[in-house]
């Protein structure tokens, strides 16, 4: 029933942008906080930012200033600003949605995505 479905990854080289979208469908969008999250081979999963209900945000630290999420709850879904991208932005980029109005934590987040692959090249 939910289904959260990312796009608008690819391969950009160094220095170039993508915004990466998840659409949901199935829940109360508005309801729930939403996160984007990475996995790069070799390395765990990482929270790259995340958008609370009310619109509150939080980035990585290795991504502040270059990453911006952002929500659309007229079109159930969520965004991923991503500029001045590095070789070290490469990883599968996963959405989640939460119940909880905020929420940072893997095991917070009810529905995840299947990913998109982000592919930065030097």
């Amino acid at each position: 029933q939910v289904q959260l479905v990312e796009s608008g990854g690819g391969l950009v080289q160094a220095g170039g942008s993508l915004r990466p979208s998840c659409a949901a469908s199935g829940l109360t969008f508005g309801s729930y906080a939403m996160g984007w999250y990475r996995q790069a081979p070799g390395k765990e999963r990482e929270l790259v930012a995340g958008i609370s209900s009310g619109g509150r945000t939080y980035y990585a630290d290795s991504v502040k200033g270059r990453f911006t999420i952002s929500r659309d709850n007229a079109k159930n879904t969520v965004y991923l600003q991503m500029n001045s991208l590095k070789p070290e932005d490469t990883a599968v980029y996963y959405c989640a949605a939460s119940k909880q109005g905020w929420a940072l934590r893997p095991n917070q987040y009810d529905y995840w995505g299947q990913g998109t692959q982000v592919t930065v090249s030097s």
